[in-house]
């Protein structure tokens, strides 16, 4: 099985997460937002699936850079422009395997899903 990993290499979740997938031998494919940016069209699906509470960071700092009109009222579709105009805002890392989408890192979740 091979996995679509999305994320920023410099982030220490994402760090962890290749390290255990890495240990796991478990393959795949890793697409950094910095360089290749987010697709609007995998954000809409990503949201679909998870909803945009969990595919928006909120806690960083990126998000409280926004105006107070930016963060107001976002909905799918504001969501999408933000996070592809500041894929640091996506929430990491996205994984996406066959049958399934995990949304940050959590060792026993991912077991479960990936095994």
């Amino acid at each position: 099985m091979t996995i679509e990993f999305y994320g920023i290499p410099n982030c220490d979740t994402v760090k962890k997460a290749r390290k255990w997938l890495d240990g796991q031998e478990t393959p795949y494919v890793f697409h950094d937002y910095k360089k290749e940016g987010a697709d609007p069209e995998k954000l809409r699906e990503w949201i679909g699936a998870k909803g945009v509470d969990t595919i928006l960071n909120r806690r960083g700092t990126t998000w409280r850079k926004l105006t107070d009109a930016e963060k107001a009222d976002v909905d799918e579709t504001k969501a999408v422009g933000l996070l592809e105009a500041n894929p640091s805002m996506i929430k990491r890392p996205v994984v996406e395997y066959p049958g399934g989408l995990l949304v940050g890192f959590d060792e026993t979740e991912w077991a479960a899903a990936l095994k």
